[in-house]
């Protein structure tokens, strides 16, 4: 009945598991290191509605899926990334959202020894609220310390782990000693899989004006190499007539030749000064406009004067 039992489940989970594959073209491949089966627990019910959380054995997973190739050969692309304590988190609505949903779901953690720490850690300058008898375990650590008020200080901020090393056994006992969690657990997400195509989370985050940033680059190089090699495109046409036409201006300026729009730039060159006076212009009309700006002013003060005066006579003068 046993073997019975085990091979009905594995042929269940193959169902699900192919189920979930034909109904949800959308899916991430997460990792689910040190969260622990309350909080998968927790993660299910904040997706409920949202997304199908799907954990298991690798070797079953291939198995499911290289059996389901014959339907759905793209799958094929999910394979190289079945591997270490993974799961599946099959979704149909916005990727964006989703993921957000995924890793706002964390929860805090002790420092164990052995483990590896995902971030750095520092401990700040602090009354540990520890009796001097512990001194000597600050020492080894060489933590700068004082006795303050009977208790032990820590003088100065210490960067005591660091990060992707392995945590030491000191290290998590002083963590534990003063009641510091410095970690945070839960579901990692590796890889997004989207109708056949497997891509890294970060593509996510590409925004459309980050597309049309690259896009408008990509023109830019494109038009720089045509205008060198003198071969016309779309998007070098524009600057090949800006530079064609630079350099007829430059022949009329030069010879006798004139055309409409050289006509100005020779009149320019024949009298500076209609070009000096353009230029002055503005500058002048500067002060002038200030000093109108002032009489106003003053035209206001003796107005205002005017009035202080008038308010200055008696009911009897």
């Amino acid at each position: 009945m046993g073997r019975e039992d085990k091979a009905t489940w594995k042929s269940n989970y193959f169902l699900k598991l192919v189920q979930l594959l034909d109904e949800y073209p959308k899916c991430f491949i997460v990792g689910a290191d040190n969260v622990g089966s309350n909080q998968m627990q927790q993660i299910r019910i904040s997706l409920r509605g949202h997304a199908v959380v799907l954990m298991g054995k690798n070797t079953m997973i291939r198995k499911a899926i290289r059996g389901h190739l014959e339907n759905n050969p793209l799958l094929e692309n999910l394979l190289p990334h079945i591997k270490g304590n993974m799961g599946f988190v099959f979704t149909n609505q916005d990727l964006v959202e989703v993921r957000d949903m995924i890793i706002l779901n964390k929860v805090q953690a002790p420092a164990k020894a052995g483990a590896l720490a995902p971030i750095d850690v520092s401990i700040p300058a602090q009354n540990t609220g520890l009796g001097p008898e512990k001194t000597s375990f600050f020492q080894a650590l060489s933590i700068p310390t004082k006795i303050s008020k009977g208790t032990i200080e820590i003088m100065s901020d210490v960067h005591l782990i660091k990060k992707d090393e392995r945590v030491g056994a000191s290290e998590a006992t002083l963590l534990n000693m003063l009641n510091i969690s410095p970690f945070t657990y839960g579901l990692k997400v590796y890889q997004v899989y989207d109708s056949g195509t497997v891509f890294d989370p970060s593509v996510l985050d590409i925004t459309n004006e980050d597309i049309q940033a690259k896009f408008m680059a990509g023109v830019q190089n494109v038009a720089s190499v045509c205008l060198q090699i003198g071969y016309p495109t779309l998007v070098s046409v524009g600057h090949s007539v800006v530079n064609g036409f630079k350099n007829l201006l430059a022949v009329a300026v030069a010879t006798d030749i004139t055309f409409k729009e050289a006509e100005m730039a020779k009149e320019f060159l024949k009298d500076p000064s209609k070009f000096a006076a353009l230029v002055v212009s503005p500058a002048a009309s500067a002060p002038a406009a200030s000093a109108k700006v002032e009489t106003k002013k003053e035209e206001k003060k003796e107005e205002s004067e005017e009035e202080e005066d008038d308010m200055g006579f008696g009911l009897f003068d």
